[in-house]
C-alpha cells in the first residue's frame, strides 16, 4: 500500500525539497490517535526510544559483514536533550539511519499496513479507540501526542555526509522532505512541544520516563549532566562548567539477567517494547537453558490480539539474537503458526552469525529450539489455565488460533486438546468455557464417547434436532459453531482414551446409557415401519441416500444425517466458498415414528404423500442450518399441503 501521495513537489537545486501528503486514512488515524491516547501521552518517549534501539540493533547486525558502517564510531547509544526555553526535546541515535526512500516509506505510514481496513473498526469513542490503536501499534507518530511539529534529520550508515535527509511535519495534512548535510550517521528527532506538554522539557521528568519505560533497553540511553568545577576550597569556578553524558537506563539485556533480579514491572515494560503494545501481557515465561543446546527465551502471551492475527502470512515470531547480537525482528521459524500470537525474545549461541533466512531454516538446531519453545508456550498456557478468569480472557481472544494446533502439530495434540474450551449443553450459553477434562469428568455411567454437534451459529447448534435424545437422557454435547470447528474435529480423534462422535453423522450409539429393553423396542418399531420407509424412499427418489426410522428425535418429525466419515455441512460450505469443487453428497433422512406429521404421512396417498415426504426432507435440511437448492419449490409444496 502506498502511504504517501505527491501533492506538490518543488526542486530547490541541490536541496531537493518535496512536500508530500499523507494518505487520507493515515491522516484520519493520526488525528484519532492523538486524541484517543491523550491520557497515555508519556508513552511517546518509550516508542521513540524503542525505534532508536531497533536502529542500533540493525546497524550492529549489518556491521558484522561490514564494520566500515560504524564510520569509526562503534559505541552505539541513544541521546536525549531538552531545551526549556525553546520548548523542545531532541532524541538521537547513531544507529543504521535512513535514506530518502526509507524516510518517505517509514514516516509516511503508521506502524503497519492495512490502515484502511483497520479504520473500519474505529468508532470515535476515545476509550475504545485507544485500545484498538494499541493493537495496531503507534510507533513514531506517538510524538504528535505531545508535539505540534516534529523534525527528523537522518543519514543512512555508509553513505556520504551530503546524503542526509530532513523530514518535517505538523502532523496535519502533509510533510516535507529535503536533502541536507549530515555529518553523523543515524537519526535525530526534534519535538517542538505543545503548550500543554511543557512538563516534558524537564530533566527529571525525562529521566523518570526513561527509567519507567526503557530501563531494559540494551543500548545505553544518555542525557547530558552539567557540573560546575570547584576550587580547593569548594567554591564554584566561574566559567568552569563541564558537561558529561550520563547513562540513565540499566542498559543490560533484560533477558540475560537472572529471573530473581527482574521485577514484574520490568517484565511488563519489556513486553511493551517488544510487542509495541501499551497494555500489559497476560503472562510470560523466562528460561535459560544450558547443556548441549544453550539459549535464553522470554515469551509473552499478549492481553489483546494484534490487528493482523488472522493473516497467517503476516509478521510474527520472536526477536532473534545470537549472543546478544540482534539478527531479525520476526523469526517465525521458532514457533508454530498456531502459537503466532506469542511475542518475545530468543537469544542463542547455537546459530552461526552469518545466517540468512534460508540458512536458518536448514540449521538442525532450529528444529530443536522450536520443539522446546513450543513446549514452553503450551506449558505457559497450561499454567495460565489455572486462573479461570485470566484464561477465559486468553481464550476469547486467541482460542480460534489455538484450534489450528491439533491439525498442525500432531505430536502435541493431546496437550493442545487439554487447552481447548467449548460451549456445551451443560450450561447452554455461547461462552466457550468448558474443558474436555471437565466434560469427561461429567460423563454418564456407561457413556463411551465425547459427543459434539457442529453448526454455522451457536443458536443453530443449541437447537439442533440431533440433540433431542441427548437432552432427554441428560447426556452432555459440545456445541461447536466457529468456522474452524469442523476442520478441528477432523484432526481431534480422541481425548483421555475417549473417542469423539458427531451426533449428526452415522448411526447413533449411546453405548451402555441405553438398556437392552430400549434397544429391543427400537428394533421392533423400525421393523413395523419398514413399509413406510420404503414408500418414502421411492417418493424421494435420488434426493436421499437412504431413509431410516430413528430414535434420536423426541420433538422433531425428521432429521438429516451424513455418513460417519463424510465431510460436514459447515466444512463443505467453507470449501465451496473458497472455490473448491466437491462431489455432491446425499443425506440420510431419519423419521421420528412417534411424531404426528409422520403419522399423517403414513396415512397419506398419492401426490399428498410425495409432497409431505419432500416437505419433511426440506424442513430437516433447514433445521440443520443447510440451504435448499430450490426454496421456491419448498414453499409451493407447503402451500399446497396447507390449502388441501
Amino acid at each position: 500500500m502506498t502511504t504517501a501521495t505527491h501533492e506538490q513537489a518543488t526542486d530547490k537545486s541541490a536541496n531537493h525539497e518535496e512536500t508530500l501528503g499523507f494518505q487520507t486514512e493515515v491522516k484520519q488515524l493520526l488525528n484519532l490517535m492523538i486524541n484517543s491516547l491523550y491520557s497515555n501521552r508519556e508513552i511517546f518517549l518509550r516508542e521513540l526510544i524503542s525505534n532508536a534501539a531497533d536502529a542500533c540493533d540493525k546497524l550492529r547486525y549489518a556491521a558484522l559483514d561490514n564494520d566500515a558502517l560504524y564510520e569509526g564510531d562503534s559505541e552505539l547509544r541513544i541521546e536525549i536533550e531538552h531545551d526549556k526555553e525553546a520548548n523542545t526535546i531532541t532524541l538521537r541515535d547513531n544507529g543504521v539511519g535512513m535514506n530518502r526512500e526509507d524516510v518517505i516509506a517509514n514516516l509516511g505510514t503508521i506502524a503497519r499496513s492495512g490502515t484502511a481496513e483497520f479504520l473500519k473498526q474505529l468508532s470515535g469513542e476515545q476509550q475504545k479507540d485507544a485500545k484498538l490503536i494499541g493493537q495496531f501499534g503507534v510507533g513514531f507518530y506517538s510524538g504528535f501526542i505531545v508535539a505540534d511539529e516534529i523534525a527528523v534529520r537522518t543519514r543512512k550508515a555508509g553513505t556520504d555526509a551530503a546524503d542526509g535527509v530532513e523530514w518535517r511535519s505538523k502532523g496535519e495534512g502533509e510533510f516535507t522532505v529535503s536533502d541536507i548535510e549530515q555529518a553523523q550517521h543515524g537519526t535525530e528527532i526534534t519535538l517542538h512541544l505543545k503548550d500543554d506538554a511543557k512538563e516534558f522539557a524537564d530533566e527529571y521528568r525525562l529521566q523518570g520516563l526513561v527509567r519507567k519505560y526503557s530501563d531494559h533497553i540494551e543500548v545505553p540511553v544518555r542525557m547530558p549532566k552539567t557540573e560546575t568545577a570547584k576550587d580547593d576550597e569548594g567554591n564554584s569556578i566561574e566559567g568552569g562548567e563541564v558537561t558529561t553524558w550520563e547513562t540513565v537506563n540499566e542498559a543490560t539485556a533484560l533477558w540475560s539477567r537472572p529471573k530473581g533480579e527482574v521485577s514484574e514491572d520490568e517484565y511488563k515494560a519489556f513486553y511493551k517494547h517488544v510487542a509495541h503494545d501499551f497494555s500489559d501481557p497476560l503472562t510470560w515465561s523466562h528460561n535459560k537453558v544450558e547443556g548441549k543446546l544453550e539459549y535464553t527465551s522470554l515469551l509473552y502471551v499478549p492481553g489483546r490480539a494484534p490487528f493482523d492475527m488472522f493473516d497467517r502470512d503476516g509478521a510474527r515470531g520472536v526477536k532473534l539474537y545470537v549472543q546478544r547480537v540482534f539478527i531479525m525482528d520476526d523469526a517465525e521459524q521458532f514457533l508454530p503458526l498456531y502459537l503466532r500470537f506469542i511475542k518475545g525474545v530468543l537469544d542463542t549461541r547455537e546459530l552461526s552469525l552469518n545466517v540468512s533466512r534460508e540458512l536458518l531454516q536448514q540449521d538442525p538446531n532450529v528444529d530443536k529450539i522450536k520443539a522446546a519453545l513450543t513446549k514452553r508456550g503450551l506449558d505457559m498456557l497450561k499454567k495460565l489455565a489455572k486462573d479461570t478468569e485470566q484464561y477465559q480472557t486468553f481464550w476469547n481472544t486467541f482460542g480460534s488460533v489455538l484450534k489450528e494446533g491439533p491439525g498442525e502439530d500432531p505430536s502435541n495434540r493431546e496437550k493442545i486438546a487439554g487447552l481447548l474450551r467449548f460451549a456445551s449443553t451443560h450450561t447452554d450459553t455461547a461462552t466457550q468455557e468448558h474443558a474436555l477434562a471437565d466434560y469427561v469428568e461429567r460423563m454418564k455411567e456407561g457413556q463411551q464417547k465425547i459427543y459434539y454437534v457442529v453448526a454455522d451459529s451457536f443458536n443453530a447448534a443449541k437447537n439442533s434436532p440431533h440433540l433431542e435424545i441427548f437432552r432427554k437422557k441428560g447426556i452432555e454435547v459440545l456445541l461447536l459453531s466457529d468456522r474452524i470447528d469442523d476442520w478441528l474435529m477432523s484432526h481431534l480423534t480422541e481425548f483421555d482414551g475417549k473417542t469423539f462422535a458427531d451426533v449428526a453423522k452415522g448411526e447413533l450409539d449411546l453405548g451402555d446409557v441405553e438398556d437392552e429393553e430400549e434397544k429391543k423396542a427400537q428394533e421392533e418399531t423400525a421393523k413395523a415401519k419398514e413399509d413406510l420407509v420404503q414408500r418414502v424412499k421411492e417418493a424421494l427418489g435420488g434426493g436421499v441416500q437412504d431413509v431410516k426410522i430413528t430414535h434420536r428425535l423426541t420433538d422433531s418429525p425428521a432429521c438429516v444425517v451424513l455418513p460417519e466419515h463424510e465431510m460436514g455441512y459447515q466444512m463443505r460450505r467453507i470449501m465451496e466458498a473458497a472455490g473448491q469443487p466437491l462431489p455432491e453428497v446425499k443425506p440420510i433422512l431419519e423419521l421420528n415414528p412417534s411424531h404426528a406429521l409422520v403419522t399423517r404421512l403414513e396415512g397419506a396417498e398419492g401426490d399428498l404423500f410425495t409432497q409431505l415426504s419432500y416437505i419433511l426432507l426440506d424442513q430437516a435440511i433447514i433445521a440443520e442450518g443447510g440451504h435448499l437448492d430450490d426454496p421456491a419449490a419448498y414453499v409451493k409444496r407447503l402451500n399446497s399441503v396447507l390449502t388441501a
